[in-house]
């Protein structure tokens, strides 16, 4: 028997009462925050474990040409995704998940870990595009790899050969650094969208809305049954400016060479074809490109990833003269230069050649036409030293050098207008004039791109309006992009007639005998121009290199059909093609492929861009005061064909 002292107090006893009591009450509430407060929360993550959601890829977009022509398309196929919502242990299976997808078992346990944040009914894209093998083996596996699954996407289908590569660009996986990025802040790891060209341009047009397919599955993981679908919804089609007919001509001309050629039309700014070589296969890079294939690319001297049409920072050579010829003119100097060139000339102590010099030539007597198509180094030096680098600056500014054209392709650089406040503000020096002489002849600090040099000489063929480049048919962009677009934008530069007319008219002698480029006329067809070339180094340093060719020079060529207000402006760059007439070989090339074009469709007419006049020689009947008769009039009228509607003219029998 206990005595009194072996009892339990009544102390103790209410205080282990009251904690029993505690304890069920903090049971009780759990319970009921489980089951009633947090019950749809719990709901839905029980759901999520019982309905898996797999994506349905929406196809991108089409990108057409001009005319509607398909440039680049989808098609089918099947992609492997990881389902990360089953019991199975990735990472235990995934030696045997990369033999039979052909994958390297570190990098997919990589891209495991890479996708560890996301929810996990979120899928693993493991492979796109897979062989029937690497299907069967998903098929075969279904029990012992219950997280492998297929899905159907399209894929990105390339002309082939780098046929218009660098314009339309290329589709991948968005990267890390890309999701850091405002355009990207929506997308996932794993997302193809465009990487480069019109394809990231537009991306948000081409790329389409998902849809998704909800399953039900068990507690392995298995599909058991299809709860709804959702379809996705296609990308837009995007319409593009280009002319495939022109693009091939340009194709076919810059084949095998280090370059770009850019035609346009100066009217609207609409690129009819864009080429930059080497190029490279996009279709590479539609499904995944190996590592391997990229560094190859990457490292290749020739730079073939880089679009040389807006990217290409190189000094314009003798093309910047047609623009020192516009800044002579309008600042009253130009017209009345006469120099005398005898190979060479000196300014500020030292001597300048003229290119003829190396020939052994001298140009002799020389006035602003004949230093145009005869492109004299000693006539632009001298109008370079009147004018001073401010004036010439202002004038290379005025007509977009030193400035990106605003196209609408991403990654175009600005190229270099040198004046004195950029030479104070990048390199803190004074610029001397000497420098200047240089710069009169596109050499020296000043570069250029071949987009803002086909925007210049546009702008000068067509007395001073100035365009935007663009590669897009803005008609068929949503308002809400195209409210932001400048493609209709439109500068006025003010050129003198007298001296526009001027101008034009020597850069048509250019192709014709005594120019710079004659072997690159074409018969029928008048083309204006000018050629250049560029040194890379100087020719001192050039004349000492083992391999000489390694520095051979650039050559330029900006042509245009007819003299004035013209339909089409071509630019080629031949890097290392030394003369400037190689380059004009290219460029009519695709002028007369245009040209061609044109006039196998006589249902097309000619655009008037600007109001002109036209005299015209006629006979035509007036009546008599008294409208009794009728006499025969004969006599020369102008009419302005920018007043609508035009008059009515009426041919009698036999005249036109």
């Amino acid at each position: 028997m206990l005595g009194r002292d072996d009892k339990v107090s009544e102390f103790r006893l209410t205080a282990a009462q009251y904690m029993i009591l505690a304890i069920f009450l903090v049971l009780a509430y759990g319970l009921w925050r489980l089951q009633v407060m947090e019950s749809n929360l719990y709901a839905t993550l029980a759901e999520k474990n019982r309905i898996r959601n797999v994506p349905i890829l929406a196809p991108r977009g089409k990108i057409l040409d001009r005319e509607g022509r398909t440039i680049v398309d989808n098609y089918p196929s099947f992609s492997a995704l990881l389902l990360r919502d089953t019991p199975h242990d990735l990472n235990a299976d995934s030696d045997l998940i990369a033999q039979g997808l052909h994958l390297d078992p570190d990098d997919l346990r990589t891209r495991i870990r890479t996708f560890a944040s996301m929810p996990q009914y979120q899928p693993i894209f493991l492979k796109e595009d897979i062989t029937p093998d690497e299907l069967a083996f998903i098929d075969s596996h279904r029990n012992e790899l219950p997280e492998l699954d297929t899905i159907v996407a399209h894929r990105r289908l390339y002309p082939r050969n780098g046929f218009m590569a660098h314009l339309i660009g290329y589709v991948g996986e968005v990267t890390e650094d890309m999701l850091n990025q405002p355009q990207f802040e929506l997308y996932n790891p794993g997302d193809v969208v465009g990487i480069s060209g019109v394809e990231r341009q537009y991306n948000n047009l081409l790329i389409g809305t998902n849809g998704a397919r909800r399953e039900l599955v068990n507690s392995h993981g298995r599909e058991v049954g299809l709860l709804d679908e959702t379809d996705a919804i296609p990308g837009k089609p995007l319409k593009l400016t280009v002319d495939i007919d022109l693009q091939i001509a340009a194709e076919e001309a810059m084949e095998g060479k280090n370059g770009a050629i850019i035609a346009m039309d100066p009217h609207t700014g609409e690129i009819l074809a864009m080429v930059s070589g080497p190029t490279f296969d996009p279709n590479d890079f539609s499904v995944h490109i190996s590592r391997g294939e990229w560094n190859k690319l990457v490292d290749d001297p020739d730079k073939p990833l880089l679009n040389k049409a807006i990217q290409a920072q190189l000094a314009p050579g003798s093309t910047f003269k047609v623009v020192m010829s516009v800044a002579g003119w309008q600042e009253g100097i130009a017209q009345s230069l006469r120099v005398h060139c005898n190979g060479s000339a000196d300014f500020y102590g030292r001597n300048y050649k003229c290119w003829v010099y190396f020939l052994h030539q001298s140009h002799g007597d020389v006035d602003l036409e004949k230093a145009i198509y005869q492109s004299c180094d000693v006539f632009f030096y001298t109008l370079a030293d009147r004018l001073g680098i401010e004036r010439i600056a202002k004038y290379a500014s005025l007509l977009g050098l030193g400035q990106k054209t605003g196209i609408d392709l991403p990654n175009e650089v600005s190229g270099v207008m040198p004046s004195e406040e950029w030479k104070l503000r990048n390199f803190h020096q004074k610029w001397f004039a000497g420098e200047t002489i240089s710069v009169g002849i596109g050499q020296g600090a000043i570069t250029v791109t071949p987009v803002q040099l086909i925007r210049a000489i546009s702008a000068i063929s067509m007395g001073g309006r100035m365009v935007v480049p663009h590669v897009v048919n803005p008609s068929g962009l949503p308002p809400g992009l195209l409210q932001t677009a400048n493609y209709t934008e439109v500068k006025n530069i003010p050129i003198d007639p007298e001296g526009w007319n001027y101008i034009t008219d020597a850069m048509v002698k250019v192709l014709q005998p005594g120019g710079t480029a004659p072997s690159a006329g074409v018969p029928g067809i008048e083309i204006a121009g000018k050629t250049g070339s560029a040194q890379v180094v100087s020719l001192a340093l050039r004349a000492k290199a083992k391999n000489e060719s390694d520095f051979a020079q650039n050559g330029w060529f900006v042509g245009f059909t007819p003299r004035r207000n013209p339909d089409v402006v071509v630019c080629a760059l031949f890097q290392g093609g030394e003369h400037g007439k190689l380059a004009a070989r290219l460029a009519t090339q695709v002028i007369q492929a245009y040209v061609e074009k044109q006039r196998r469709s006589p249902q097309k007419v000619a655009r008037i861009s600007k109001p002109e006049k036209v005299e015209v020689g006629a006979l035509w009947s007036e009546p008599d005061p008294d409208g009794n008769n009728s006499k025969l009039q004969m006599g020369r009228f102008v009419v302005d064909l920018a007043k609508k509607p035009l008059p009515l003219a009426i041919a009698a029998p036999g005249v036109e």
